[in-house]
């Protein structure tokens, strides 16, 4: 890897651990910002996970889908049992934790769909590298 390249993931990497801090510091706040359009909080959940998951797969571009998969449901499970703590004035949802897993799994699978349409040579290569 150049030195341009790793300054580059260090860029990314950076944008994708400000997002989870700011993911954290709105789901824990007691009186969050209103959003415009007021959309509902499974909508905010949703485009949350959705963009922490595109950059997670850009910051860590070769990580196992099944680990960042893991690795974004345990933050949103954490967010649920943070916002359970009595004195935030929040509410745990066994429904947000689920939305955040379905946002995470449908934009994994629209990232590597779309992997494979801009290069279908890619997955013809790598499966002959398992046979």
């Amino acid at each position: 890897m150049t030195a341009k390249q790793r300054f580059r993931m260090l860029i990314i990497r950076s944008v994708f651990v400000s997002a989870v801090l700011f993911a954290m510091a709105m789901a824990i706040l007691p009186n969050p910002p209103e959003i415009p359009g007021q959309p509902t909080d499974k909508i905010q959940h949703i485009f949350a996970f959705t963009m922490l998951t595109g950059l997670a797969r850009l910051a860590f571009p070769t990580t196992k889908n099944w680990i960042l998969f893991t690795s974004l449901a345990a933050f949103g499970a954490l967010i649920e049992l943070t916002q359970s703590i009595m004195g935030l004035g929040r509410d745990a949802s066994i429904l947000d934790w689920l939305a955040d897993c379905g946002a995470v799994a449908v934009t994994m699978f629209v990232m590597a769909a779309a992997g494979q349409m801009a290069d279908p040579g890619r997955q013809m290569a790598s499966s002959r590298k398992r046979v």
